[in-house]
């Protein structure tokens, strides 16, 4: 028998609620189950509703689930909003302190009544662990491996000192306890440890700074902006060990010039922002165009314009990472579909824009930022470093002369670096020479920017091939790009299940756009649906321009909430019809 476990942790904000999903995940994986856990939370410090899911499988998981298991639910709130959503009575249990939340829920089979604060005070003397004691709740419920839980407390609290941490296993081992002698027998879940893991557990911005520190990245510089301050905290705190200078700009324009002067020394650098940032930092984008320095952005879209919902999740900046910037110059993008691509693909990214001498933006999201999965660890041993045409001291000394912007096949000269060498590294932000002096002759200009506009093809052969699934008998193909590859992935399968199979095409390097390749999945399929989180179908508007191929139906999400598998089986259900 498969697990499909789905726990959801909801409160105000403050509750502890992201502690508690973060601590119950690592123990589910250290059990040797495979953990996805989202975030749903307001953009504010107190109060509000905030809840988590955390959803624990024997298979591979990269999407939540709309159907929630335990329900462990700190305020009323969270039991009225979201008891449409639990399981049958059988497997379904709300977990909560009556005598706090007056749920109404007395006289129904799903409620266990846990004395949380009680149990708290008497354990430990601190009321305050009265989350830590519902923790141990959910887990003593379903018979879970008390140790696991213990030992993941430990680890996480043993930097406030031995008797933090202890109390911790106390309150939760309080709440295990009363759970396992009072759950009765109308819920019949069990969750049994399964054999060690070694799978690692993180999120999608978490796994963008690893791969760039990974990727030999030693600067980066921000302006805190949710949902990318994820990247620059994670950076502060490790980079240390990989020697990174992390810098919190007073503004996003001047993260992007110091950036940009960073490329252009030669150092490896990236920015991160989100939407309202990235609009700030477009003339720098085009200054690292027109000065061919390599850059690297991570736009983290969320939902606008202007604050729209900070904290919210959406795929609305397609075409605004395409266009931002005046003028033309080549870019490349990429998408990550979960965490493995979002490390892989930050190492590409770096190695392209040197390779290139180009900006070169990584699309994220919320559902992509904040979400924590288990992963296999990464083969460090597959990562390569390639810096391109860049000149050492030696090959530049040895030259009679030197010219930043030779014209050549490619588009990409020869690169040396500031005092490296005896070579004059010049550039110019106005159009230029070969030798980097401005400009204002006709055909300077019309020879310079054919010259950059010649590394798209470069470019273009270095993008992997979009992903496809196919499956015997398919007449529908799911398009999607981006964060939502998980949920695409599942809905393929429960389709098939159901006997309606589909093909999925997934880019998750979506500029050059590969139009060969994505034109001959789209016309070998007798129906193409569009799946994006956004309101227009920007990749299905992008598809038609790039090969003539219009969308036959989209499935279009904006409320700022990611795609279930669920919710697009539906989707594709009422299309097929």
């Amino acid at each position: 028998m498969t697990v499909d476990f789905n726990f959801m942790i909801g409160g105000e904000a403050g509750q502890g609620i992201q502690s508690v999903s973060f601590i119950l995940s690592k123990a589910m994986m250290r059990g040797g189950y495979y953990v996805y856990s989202d975030q749903d939370f307001e953009s504010r410090i107190r109060g509000g509703h905030s809840f988590s899911r955390v959803r624990v499988r024997d298979r591979k998981v990269r999407a939540p689930s709309e159907e929630v298991s335990i329900l462990l639910a700190l305020n009323k709130d969270t039991v009225d909003r979201h008891l449409d959503e639990m399981k049958p009575e059988g497997e379904a249990l709300v977990i909560l302190d009556e005598r706090t939340v007056r749920s109404g829920l007395a006289d129904k089979g799903i409620m266990l009544d846990v004395p949380l604060e009680q149990l708290a005070i008497q354990s430990t003397a601190n009321r305050i662990m009265s989350n830590t004691v519902a923790l141990g709740a959910a887990l003593g419920a379903v018979e879970y491996d008390f140790d696991l839980l213990a030992g993941v407390l430990r680890q996480e609290f043993s930097r406030h000192g031995e008797k933090v941490a202890e109390d911790n296993v106390k309150a939760a081992r309080a709440g295990y306890d009363y759970a396992l002698q009072h759950r009765g027998k109308k819920f019949g879940q069990r969750l049994k440890a399964r054999r060690a893991s070694t799978k690692i557990f993180l999120t999608g911005h978490e796994a963008v700074a690893f791969g760039a520190m990974v990727a030999g990245c030693k600067f980066v510089a921000g302006y805190p902006m949710t949902p990318t301050t994820s990247i620059l905290e994670y950076v502060a705190q490790k980079g240390r060990d990989f020697g990174v200078k992390v810098i919190q700009t007073e503004d996003e324009i001047s993260a992007i010039n110091m950036v940009v002067g960073a490329g252009y020394a030669g150092v490896r650098a990236m920015t991160a922002t989100s939407g309202g940032g990235f609009c700030l930092m477009v003339e720098g984008l085009s200054l690292a165009g027109m000065t061919e320095t390599p850059v690297v952005v991570v736009l983290g879209q969320r939902p606008g314009p202007a604050i729209g919902l900070p904290t919210r999740t959406e795929q609305g900046e397609l075409w605004f990472a395409l266009h931002a910037g005046h003028g033309e110059f080549p870019r490349a993008i990429l998408a990550p579909g979960g965490i493995d691509d979002a490390f892989w693909l930050t190492i590409k990214a770096f190695n392209l824009a040197e390779k290139y001498q180009s900006p070169v933006i990584i699309l994220t999201d919320h559902d992509l930022a904040d979400s924590y999965s288990t992963v296999e660890p990464f083969d460090l041993s597959q990562v390569t470093i390639d810096r391109g045409e860049l000149l050492s001291e030696q090959e530049v000394n040895q030259l009679t002369a030197y010219k930043r912007h030779l014209i050549t096949d490619s588009g990409v000269s020869p690169r040396a670096l500031p005092l490296v060498g005896k070579a004059l590294v010049a550039t110019d932000s106005d159009e230029h020479n070969e030798e980097g002096h401005s400009i204002e002759d006709a055909e300077t200009r019309r020879q310079m920017v054919l010259k950059r506009m010649r590394k798209l093809d470069g470019l273009r052969s270095e993008l992997g091939k979009p992903r496809v699934h196919k499956k015997r008998g398919a007449k529908i193909t799911l398009v999607g790009w981006g964060s939502t590859y998980g949920a695409i992935k599942e809905a393929q399968e429960l389709l098939v299940a159901e006997g309606l199979p589909v093909n999925v095409l997934h880019l998750n390097e979506i500029w050059p756009f590969p139009a060969d390749d994505v034109a001959l999945i789209l016309r070998g399929s007798k129906k193409n649906i569009f799946i994006e989180s956004n309101a227009t179908g920007q990749l299905a508007q992008l598809t038609r321009r790039e090969t003539g191929i219009k969308a036959d139906a989209t499935i279009l999400k904006f409320d700022g909430r990611p795609f279930s598998a669920q919710y697009i089986v539906n989707g594709v259900k009422k299309e097929a019809s």
